[in-house]
């Protein structure tokens, strides 16, 4: 076995063993504490809330979103919370669009590494792509394309769906939450791991001069290449950026740098491969088709107009 190769391997199942524990943690905390959060604010509530009827409930979710430090996948668990508290479909997109793009994390490494003004052009278009794509995917009527068990909990007489009853004390939830959460990551545990390991073997794979030559500042089609590489190439927020900025200075286009950015953090592989087990065929594509749109938006505007050159 070469050196490049063994290298390669290491990365691998360096990165399988990082995100397997990193997600299997995040997904149950989130999860246990979306649970917790449903036994004490009733559905009724989160629908007033996150209502489709009215402008407010996209914004809202749209800064729901920009002020949870959640990656793409571990949005998954927060959806599921939303979807059996029959939140409107709109806002919950809007959040599932707007959340590991607009966390507090990847916005602050944003504005250190490429300055304020790159920050804006990608926190504006973020948004606003979101807020009207779900809005847009809501009178399209793509809600047909949920799955039906995803809007119940799992164990119902002994999980979130029953600790919702007002006549049961706060205190007996945290046992049944617990249930139920484990329940849940049992369902999606085959998902999650299939999803981390394609991402890791390209992660340890796919060399660096293959990004940059296909994505430099020569090739007119950088920017949707870059878009589509992204979304396979799972990287946390907290490595895109950085990794984002090692590859503008080996000559990748900021405009590609920022498709790049939009792709991976918005649409990793893992997240799509969970999706599954939420939503039908059409919705995934759907999915697909608007963060490859938001990624090429960006990366465009940024490249092609005066606020971004």
């Amino acid at each position: 076995m070469s050196q490049s190769t063994l290298t390669a391997v290491q990365e691998t199942l360096s990165m399988f063993t990082f995100l397997a524990v990193e997600l299997t943690l995040l997904f149950l905390i989130i999860s246990y504490g979306v649970g917790l959060l449903q036994a004490y604010v009733s559905p009724a509530r989160i629908q007033a809330i996150l209502s489709s009827r009215n402008g407010r409930g996209y914004v809202i979710s749209a800064m729901l979103g920009a002020i949870t430090p959640f990656c793409s996948c571990s949005t998954i668990p927060f959806l599921k919370g939303l979807l059996r508290a029959r939140a409107g479909f709109g806002p919950m997109m809007v959040f599932l669009f707007s959340s590991p793009l607009l966390n507090p994390i990847i916005i602050g490494l944003f504005a250190v590494t490429f300055g304020l003004k790159v920050t804006l052009v990608y926190f504006v278009i973020a948004l606003g792509v979101s807020i009207f794509a779900g809005f847009a995917l809501e009178k399209l009527g793509f809600e047909r394309f949920v799955e039906p068990a995803a809007y119940e909990a799992p164990a119902p007489s002994a999980g979130c769906g029953a600790s919702l009853s007002a006549e049961i004390k706060p205190n007996s939830h945290w046992g049944r939450v617990w249930k139920s959460t484990w329940k849940d990551f049992k369902t999606v545990l085959p998902y999650l791991l299939v999803g981390i390991l394609i991402g890791s073997m390209i992660y340890g794979f796919l060399p660096t001069d293959l990004i940059t030559k296909y994505a430099g500042n020569d090739n007119l089609l950088a920017i949707p290449i870059s878009a589509v590489i992204g979304i396979p190439l799972y990287i946390r927020a907290e490595a895109v950026i950085p990794l984002s900025a090692a590859l503008a200075a080996k000559g990748m286009s900021l405009g590609a740098v920022m498709a790049l950015i939009i792709g991976s953090a918005g649409a990793s592989l893992t997240e799509v491969i969970l999706l599954r087990s939420i939503f039908k065929l059409p919705m995934i594509a759907a999915f697909l088709f608007v963060i490859l749109s938001m990624a090429m938006i960006a990366g465009f505007f940024y490249a092609f107009t005066p606020l971004g050159s």
